[in-house]
């Protein structure tokens, strides 16, 4: 239907399709885990036998930006009719007490002056009450200088009035500013994937702005929520780690004008650090994404959020380029936004291939390989060009070491090559020579 009405063309959700067909169901083997953070960003948890409900209505005007619309409108319409129906009580009374309400006789005596002019019953103490706080004159009842106590009453429904207004107002436009409906044009990836990157397992997702208003001071923030057990044996059922954003710049910023691919390094020190292809499907943890930042146009502090499960992210799969240069300028194809491709990697985790490595250096060293190999070059560096020694023997200084035998040279055709100890020696040998002499 989305792409009939043209807002997201045919090759997204075909591909879409193909992706969950292809993607093994791993949810239906077992029972469905609880998300921390939903798909949308909303929190998924439930606050139950708070006691102290006073402490809402020290923050009403918090209290009634959170709620619901439906409940924020029926406040709404709920605080004016009573307040009307407040004063319209009082300016009944008032008109009671000073005896307009009596009936009169057209041809006895005139009657006195009203405290306010038309009001006969309830009904009109109604309509001059909604006349009075939302300022509507129609010329029928007016408020005259009899009665002292109705003008005071008029002076205290105006100024109810105008806080009522203003409260209202302001909860109405709180709620239609609000900073997550910025984020709605925020999108994620609806997969993370586990890729190797600089011959590293590397997780990844991707992230992108729909709009051309750009997020000021955008900063992106994952933690791993999960299930631990301490030393002591106490059970934190939700355990929040942090995760290194992997940047150049050593911080979390990043410049959201296209969109991006985050990536976290899978190294020592990483809470993923012993994550594998088969202890994957059985992981009970849940990575969430926040990124902040400030609208341009209005500079409103907005967040969005997602998350991952282990459902959700993909082993040895990564994200296809959808940025173009055409005609001068970068283009961005949204359809491949999600789009997944396979590559060939490692089912190990990222621990078990430093051991692994580390047990194949190790007997690399034992070793003695012929021919050329790596050799250190300072610094924890490695080099080419230098030749393996056994490991037994002593080093050697450059200038002890062998020559070539003389008859490999010259059948090679190279130039014979004279150490620098030879050359002393003749030097000397002709000095004493001279001296004899």
């Amino acid at each position: 239907m989305l792409a009939r009405k043209g807002l997201l063309p045919d090759g997204f959700l075909l591909t879409r399709l193909a992706e969950d067909q292809n993607q093994p169901n791993r949810s239906r083997s077992r029972s469905q885990r609880a998300r921390f953070i939903t798909k949308t960003g909303s929190c998924n948890v439930a606050h139950k036998n708070i006691r102290e409900q006073g402490r809402f209505l020290q923050d009403v005007f918090t209290t009634m930006v959170d709620l619901k619309w439906q409940h924020s409108l029926l406040i709404f319409t709920s605080a004016f009719l009573c307040s009307w129906m407040l004063f319209a009580m009082i300016w009944w009374l008032v008109a009671f007490a000073h005896g307009d309400l009596e009936p009169h006789d057209p041809d006895g005596e005139p009657r006195p002056i009203p405290c306010v002019t038309a009001i006969h019953s309830f009904t009109s103490a109604f309509l001059f009450s909604i006349e009075v706080q939302v300022t509507i004159g129609f010329g029928g009842r007016m408020v005259t200088e009899e009665c002292p106590l109705a003008i005071t009453v008029l002076i205290i429904q105006n100024i109810l009035g105008l806080i009522i207004n203003a409260v209202m107002l302001g909860c109405v436009f709180m709620k239609t500013a609000q900073a997550n409906r910025r984020a709605e044009t925020l999108i994620f990836s609806r997969n993370a994937v586990i890729a190797p990157r600089n011959g590293r397992p590397t997780f990844m997702f991707r992230v992108g702005d729909l709009r051309k208003s750009m997020i000021i001071s955008a900063t992106i923030q994952l933690q791993v929520i999960r299930r631990t057990v301490t030393a002591e044996g106490e059970v934190i059922p939700v355990c929040q780690l942090d995760i290194q954003v992997e940047n150049p710049l050593r911080s979390n910023g990043i410049f959201l004008v296209s969109p991006l691919i985050i990536s976290h390094t899978m190294e020592r020190g990483s809470p993923l650090y012993e994550l594998s292809a088969q202890s994957l499907a059985s992981e009970d943890l849940e990575i969430i994404v926040i990124l902040e930042g400030v609208v341009e146009t209005t500079g409103i502090t907005m967040q969005a959020r997602t998350s991952y499960t282990p459902e959700e992210i993909l082993w040895g799969r990564r994200f296809v380029s959808i940025i173009t240069e055409e005609d001068g300028r970068y283009c961005v194809d949204y359809s491949k936004f999600g789009n997944t491709v396979p590559v060939r990697m490692s089912s190990l985790s990222a621990k078990e291939l430093d051991q692994t490595r580390g047990v194949q250096e190790g007997s690399s060293d034992s070793v003695n390989p012929q021919g050329w190999g790596l050799v250190r070059a300072g610094r924890g560096g490695f080099r080419r060009g230098g030749r393996t020694c056994d490991s037994a023997a002593a080093p050697q200084p450059w200038y002890t070491q062998s020559e070539k035998p003389e008859k490999e040279v010259e059948q090679r055709g190279e130039k014979k090559k004279v150490q620098l100890e030879v050359i002393g020696r003749q030097i000397e040998e002709d000095a004493l020579g001279e001296m004899s002499d």
